[in-house]
């Protein structure tokens, strides 16, 4: 039996990696989990949760899978990063998504706006490999009324937007938009479904929370895919939230987004909110086809797979099928802050 952990240390992570623990256990593997001690309370009975590096070289994984964009390199097994979401382009390309930090020795790419750059990275480096597979998260997205999840409907046949801020305090809509999604949630005319990412500001949290009632619910990362899946239009910024719910074929209004692209419906001030979304609900041909072209360059899985190609290129990998990696570099100064964010979660010793 094949051993997988799955490593987290925010809570959006726990989305992304969930399917795949599903594939793994379906496929008849082992998988185990070691966490941020913040994640704790969010982890499920069945799920086994390994307390520190010890038990992690006891359990002896073949591989490891990161949604952070870090993995611990004194875990054993190979080092495979999933992402924790699409390339919103928050920063330059040698500081976000394309940074390679020389931890992984495979990355599973999302889609071919992702796969073509990462296998230049590779070509020219030589110390990990790429496969374009999809993004786990979005397996549960395409799989249909088969999939548990909260019932978030309104169940009165409103149309339902999704609110969804980056906690990028330069970037997000939070503290801009909230008196007119306030107005709007008073209004009844639509439901709102609310959440803010996990490092947001807790006032802001706070405020957003107070408009829970009968016209709008505010749920945790955890359910973003649930949220989505409910929703008809979401209102964002420049939120990897905005590429996720895409995928779909639904529209997306932005507010100031960084890099707004003919996909979005991007509006500059909080009182254009109305008019974009009546346009949402009505979107223009020339929108829908924009909105499909984008939506297959990221990520053109719609089989709901995307875990089981992950869980094969990492077998791939392990067993020598795609042939050597080059050595990695050294890394000494973030191998050293890894292992103190590591002492920040345990108390017990590193080991080997």
């Amino acid at each position: 039996m094949q051993r997988h952990l799955l490593f987290a240390t925010t809570l959006y992570a726990l989305p992304v990696l969930r399917p795949l623990a599903e594939s793994i256990r379906a496929s008849g593997g082992e998988a185990a989990w070691f966490v941020a001690s913040s994640l704790s309370p969010y982890m499920r009975p069945s799920e086994r949760v390994l307390r520190n590096a010890g038990e992690v070289k006891a359990f002896a994984p073949a591989a490891v899978y990161s949604a952070s964009n870090w993995v611990p390199h004194f875990f054993p097994g190979i080092k495979v990063q999933v992402f924790h979401g699409f390339n919103v382009e928050k920063r330059d390309s040698t500081r976000g998504h394309f940074r390679i930090r020389g931890l992984f020795d495979l990355y599973c790419t999302q889609g071919p706006a992702t796969t073509e750059p990462f296998q230049k990275l590779a070509a020219e480096l030589g110390h990990f490999k790429v496969v374009e597979t999809g993004w786990p998260k979005l397996d549960p997205m395409f799989c249909g009324d088969s999939v548990t999840e909260p019932d978030v409907h309104p169940h009165d046949g409103r149309v339902v937007c999704m609110y969804a801020a980056t906690f990028t305090e330069s970037l997000s809509s939070a503290p801009a938009l909230f008196q007119e999604i306030s107005k709007q949630v008073e209004s009844g005319k639509r439901y709102w479904l609310l959440t803010l990412h996990p490092k947001s500001d807790p006032e802001l949290v706070r405020m957003y929370r107070s408009l829970e009632g009968p016209n709008a619910r505010y749920l945790e990362a955890v359910d973003l895919v649930s949220m989505m899946r409910a929703a008809d239009v979401l209102v964002s910024d420049t939120s990897s939230a905005v590429s996720e719910f895409i995928v779909q074929g639904k529209p997306v209004v932005t507010f100031r987004n960084r890099a707004p692209r003919a996909h979005m419906i991007n509006i500059r001030t909080s009182d254009q909110l109305e008019e974009a979304l009546q346009t949402a609900m009505d979107p223009p041909p020339a929108l829908v086809s924009e909105i499909e072209t984008y939506a297959y360059s990221i990520h053109p899985s719609r089989d709901g797979r995307s875990s089981e190609r992950i869980l094969a290129a990492a077998d791939a990998l392990a067993s020598g099928q795609m042939g050597a990696l080059a050595p990695k570099p050294l890394n000494i100064w973030r191998k050293l802050k890894g292992r103190l964010r590591y002492l920040g979660w345990t108390e017990e010793s590193l080991g080997d």
